[in-house]
C-alpha cells in the first residue's frame, strides 16, 4: 500500500474506534460474515505468508487477522494488504462476490495484491455502509460499473493501478462525501464528467495514466478543499480551465505533465502560494513564463521541460526548491541564474537546451554537495568539469552532451557515488582514467580523447568518434 492510502486508512481506523468506545468485544461472528468470508478465502488460490492461516470455520471470525467486528457480531473492517515491493508474498486469486454478506463492511482494504484477477467487484454496490475502499494495484480489469453512485457514503476510493478500462461513469457525481478520488495508472478512456463538479469535499483527485482526452472540464469552482490534482499522461488538449483559479487557496500539487495541453500559462498560477508541486512538462505550453511565479515561494518542485515556452524564466524567491527541470524550451537563459545557484538544497537540476553560454569556471553553486543528478545538455558552455565534480559528494548523474567543454580527462575524479556520465560532442582531450571503469553509463564520443583505454565494461560507441583512442572495445593499439 501507498503512504498515502496507508495514511488515510489509519485516520479512518481511529474514527471508527472512537465512534464505537462501547465495543461490546464480542467474541463469536455473525454467520453470515463468516460464510462470505470462508468464500473470499476459497476463491484465494495462493496465500504464501500465511494471511489467512487463523480463517477458520468454527472459530470467531472477529479475531481473524484482518477482522474488525464494531459493537457487535458483525464485520465493520476487512484490511488485508499485500506487499507491493514483495509481490511474491501476497494473495492470488478472485475476490468472491459472497463479500456481499458482509453487510456492515465500511472499510475494506484489499490493494497490492499484484496477482487479485478478475473485473470489478460488483459485490462492492451491495454493501450500503462502505465509506472507505481501496482495490488498488491489483490485476483487476473491464469497465467500471455504470451505477457505481450507488456507493453513496463512500467517502475515499482507491482503484489506482489496475487495467480498468472504458469510461468513467457519469452516476460518480452522485458520490457526493467523497473526497478521494484515486483512479490513476488504468486505461479509462473518454472524457472527465462534468458531474464531478459535485463532489464539493474533494481533497485528492488523481486521473493521471490514463488514456482520457478532450479538453479539461471547467469544474473546480466548487472544490474548495482540493489540495491534490493528477490528470497527468493523458490525451487532454486545450487550454487549462478558467476554475482551476478557484484551487489557488489550497492546492499543494498539480500534476498536468505528458498530455497535449496548449496556449500560455495562466497569470492566475502565480496566485497558487501553498503550491509545492508543478508538473506542466510534455506539453504544448507557450509564450513566457508569468513573471507572478515569483510569488510561488512554498514551490519544490517545478518540472516545465518539453514545452515551447521562451525568453528569460524569472528570477524565483524562493530557497525550498529541491527538483528544478527547465529543459527542452526555447529559453534563452545566458548563464544559469543566480537563484538557482544559490539554493541551499537543490536535488535535481536539468537546463538542458536553455540557451546558457557561459564557462563552467564561473559557476559556483553555494551547495553542490547535495546534487544527485545535473543535466546541463544542448547548451554552449565551456570551461572545465573538475573543480565542480571535486565539490561533489553524492552525485547520481552528470550529463553535459553537446557543450564545448575542454579540459583534460585525465585529470578528472569524480565521487564513487557517480553512476552515469555523459559528455559525449564536447571538445575534451587528454586519456580517459580508469575510475570510469566503476560508472554504470559513459559517453565520452565525439570528442578529442586520446591514448589506451582502461578496461571497461562499455560498448565501442562509448568512445566513439575521438582522436586517438584504442584498445578494447576500439582497435588494438599500435606498438
Amino acid at each position: 500500500m501507498n503512504s498515502l492510502s496507508s495514511f488515510t486508512l489509519f485516520i479512518f481506523s481511529i474514527i471508527i474506534c472512537l465512534q464505537s468506545l462501547s465495543s461490546t468485544g464480542a467474541t463469536t461472528c455473525h454467520p453470515d460474515d463468516e460464510a462470505g468470508l470462508l468464500a473470499f478465502k476459497s476463491g484465494i488460490t495462493q496465500d504464501p505468508s500465511g494471511m489467512l492461516s487463523s480463517w477458520k470455520k468454527g472459530t470467531s471470525c472477529c479475531s481473524w487477522k484482518g477482522i474488525t467486528c464494531l459493537n457487535s457480531d458483525r464485520v465493520t473492517m476487512l484490511e488485508l494488504v499485500g506487499f507491493p515491493k514483495k509481490p511474491e508474498r501476497s494473495l492470488s486469486g478472485t475476490l468472491s462476490p459472497s463479500l456481499a454478506k458482509l453487510q456492515h463492511l465500511s472499510v475494506i482494504s484489499l490493494g497490492d495484491h499484484v496477482n487479485i484477477t478478475g473485473s470489478f467487484p460488483k459485490f462492492l454496490l451491495q454493501l450500503p455502509k462502505l465509506r472507505y475502499v481501496d482495490i488498488q494495484n491489483n490485476r483487476l480489469s473491464g469497465p467500471l460499473p455504470a451505477n457505481i453512485g450507488v456507493l453513496s457514503m463512500l467517502e475515499e476510493l482507491f482503484l489506482q493501478g489496475n487495467k480498468f478500462i472504458g469510461p468513467i461513469p457519469n452516476s460518480i457525481s452522485n458520490l457526493t462525501r467523497l473526497s478521494y478520488l484515486i483512479f490513476g495508472g488504468n486505461l479509462l478512456t473518454g472524457t472527465i464528467p462534468l458531474g464531478i463538479a459535485n463532489l464539493k469535499l474533494m481533497q485528492n483527485l488523481q486521473l493521471g495514466d490514463n488514456r482520457l482526452s478532450g479538453t479539461i472540464p471547467d469544474i473546480f469552482e466548487s472544490m474548495t478543499l482540493l489540495k491534490f490534482l493528477d490528470l497527468s499522461r493523458n490525451g487532454f488538449s486545450g487550454r487549462l480551465p478558467p476554475s482551476i483559479a478557484a484551487l489557488a487557496p489550497t492546492l499543494l500539487a498539480l500534476k498536468l505533465s505528458q498530455n497535449n495541453l496548449s496556449g500560455a500559462i495562466p497569470d492566475y498560477i502565480s496566485r497558487f502560494n501553498r503550491l509545492e508541486k508543478l508538473d506542466l512538462s510534455k506539453n504544448r505550453f507557450s509564450g513566457v513564463v508569468p513573471k507572478g511565479f515569483v510569488n510561488l515561494t512554498n514551490i519544490n518542485n517545478l518540472d516545465l521541460s518539453h514545452n515551447l515556452l521562451t525568453n528569460q524564466f524569472p528570477e524565483l524567491n524562493v530557497n525550498t526548491i529541491e527538483y528544478l527541470d527547465l529543459s527542452y524550451n526555447q529559453f534563452q537563459l545566458e548563464t544559469i541564474p543566480q537563484w538557482v545557484t544559490s539554493l541551499p538544497s537543490l536535488f535535481l537540476l536539468k537546463l538542458a537546451k536553455c540557451g546558457i553560454k557561459m564557462s563552467l569556471d564561473d559557476w559556483k553553486p553555494a551547495e553542490p554537495l547535495y546534487y544527485h543528478y545535473i543535466d546541463l545538455s544542448k547548451n554552449e558552455i565551456s570551461g572545465s568539469l573538475e573543480r565542480f565534480l571535486n565539490q561533489t559528494w553524492y552525485l547520481l548523474e552528470f550529463r553535459a552532451a553537446g557543450n564545448k567543454l575542454q579540459f583534460d580527462m585525465g585529470n578528472l575524479t569524480f565521487a564513487r557515488t557517480l553512476k552515469t556520465l555523459d559528455l559525449s560532442r564536447n571538445l575534451v582531450f587528454g586519456m580517459v582514467p580508469a575510475m570510469v571503469a566503476g560508472l554504470q553509463r559513459l559517453n565520452l564520443s565525439q570528442n578529442h580523447l586520446c591514448g589506451k583505454l582502461p578496461a571497461t565494461k562499455f560498448p565501442a560507441s562509448a568512445f566513439a568518434d575521438n582522436d586517438c583512442l584504442c584498445g578494447s572495445p576500439l582497435s588494438p593499439c599500435k606498438l
